[in-house]
């Protein structure tokens, strides 16, 4: 049941923004949708997060209007293929509760913000799914994996002798205070660097670091440390936990990246170099890492180094304008594909020509030739960040060849030579 013009869902509920004062019962509803109602309402740390006009709730009036349904939004930039950083808007807090699902609720609170975050101008919009089959059929798609390892360090022999290495560089541990002061600028010349990266917040070092605490959360302060080359510019952190666990008289801890940052190899090796040494480790656990990343190469014993179980999907995706979207991404070759794309809520519906020259930078405008490939947005979202490829998706069935050869002239235009990657939750 879908959501008429002011804002209704069905007879009795209202899909609206909240204001200031509705927070503790948009909180109360928020963790009642994601099974946490131990964890209080957070109407302190939630303040700190609250933009009118981005908070959403669905109130049933048949309840002494009861919040039932939450949604979250916020702008950041996402770097793309090329290192532009294009403004998106981040969804995040989406529930509904068990007892007002099947009602439109989530269509509601989506096509709302999707169409606000439009009207703001932002080129496209992201979301982590908790559930893989919602989000389709709202034109997302999968565009960046995380990919973790666990490393039995026993069998990884340390790293290889002859790596790249920092000369006259030095790591060091800081407190947390520190890593508010050094992270936020090493982040901001590491973000350009690497496509499906998105923005950190200010507030976002705040609940990194134990100045804010999430609702319902426990927080351990964890071990970080900072790598500094031989001018004394910060170059690379690496923050981690350690747990305390020991068979007998003889240790047998983990030690698991948390976070993991460097701009270069040399400085990369290095901070390896100190994990993989820390005393009574016995395995390392890297939770999210660039599905590209050669650590495994690093080690003297790559097959010490396994997924870890949780690897899978990440950033959603969502394009709202394709005209500017392909602007600000680079193409691998030049050359012309067209596509035919059908979007559930016709933002990115149409035929569009995608056009690159040798410069590498790509041009996206309407046009009435015959198309090359049919896909849907989410699909084509996939392969906006180089995450998927066409070829891929065309053995998937997710993508149509209409002219043979087709898949193959987008493939070359919008692969990558760096897999995208999103190391942070939203």
């Amino acid at each position: 049941m879908g959501n008429d013009a002011h804002g209704r869902s069905g007879q009795d509920i209202e899909i609206r923004y909240i204001v200031e004062e509705e927070i503790p019962a948009w909180g109360r509803a928020l963790n009642l949708g994601f099974l946490r109602p131990h964890a209080g309402d957070g109407a302190e740390v939630r303040r700190r997060l609250f933009e009118p006009g981005r908070l959403q709730g669905a109130f049933d009036h048949s309840d002494d209007g009861r919040c039932v349904g939450t949604f979250r939004s916020f702008d950041t930039g996402l770097t793309v293929p090329g290192g532009a950083v294009i403004e998106v808007d981040a969804v995040t807090s989406v529930t509904v509760s068990t007892t007002h699902r099947r009602r439109g609720l989530l269509s509601g609170m989506m096509r709302r913000d999707l169409a606000a975050a439009r009207e703001r101008g932002s080129v496209a919009a992201i979301l982590i799914a908790a559930e893989y089959n919602i989000y389709g059929r709202y034109g997302f798609g999968p565009a960046t994996r995380r990919h973790g390892w666990q490393i039995d360090l026993g069998r990884a022999g340390g790293l290889r002798p002859g790596l790249p290495d920092s000369p006259g560089g030095r790591i060091g541990f800081v407190t947390m205070e520190e890593l508010r002061r050094l992270g936020p600028e090493l982040h901001e010349r590491w973000q350009p660097t690497q496509p499906g990266a998105i923005g950190r917040s200010p507030i976002g070092w705040q609940f990194a670091t134990g100045e804010l605490v999430r609702p319902g959360t426990e927080w351990k302060e964890p071990f970080a440390v900072v790598h500094r080359n031989a001018e004394g510019t910060v170059t690379g952190l690496a923050v981690y936990h350690v747990d305390d666990v020991w068979d007998g008289n003889y240790p047998d801890c983990t030690l698991t990246v948390s976070d993991f940052l460097a701009l270069d190899p040399g400085t990369a090796v290095a901070l390896w170099r100190l994990l993989c040494s820390v005393d009574w480790v016995s395995r390392i656990v890297v939770l999210n890492l660039a599905p590209d990343d050669p650590l495994p190469l690093l080690l003297n014993e790559p097959r010490a180094a396994t997924p870890h179980p949780e690897n899978g999907d990440h950033t959603w995706l969502r394009l709202l304008d394709l005209p500017a979207a392909f602007a600000a991404r680079t193409c691998a070759a030049p050359g012309r594909v067209v596509f035919q794309v059908s979007d559930p809520e016709r933002y990115v519906e149409g035929r569009w020509a995608l056009e690159a020259g040798a410069d590498g930078r790509g041009r996206c405008t309407p046009t009435e030739d015959e198309p090359d490939l049919a896909l849907d947005a989410g699909a084509l979202a996939s392969l906006y960040l180089g995450g998927e490829t066409a070829p891929r998706l065309a053995a998937a069935g997710l993508v149509t060849e209409l002219r043979p050869g087709g898949v193959a002239a987008a493939d070359l235009l919008l692969r990558t030579p760096l897999a995208p990657w999103n190391p942070d939750g939203f």
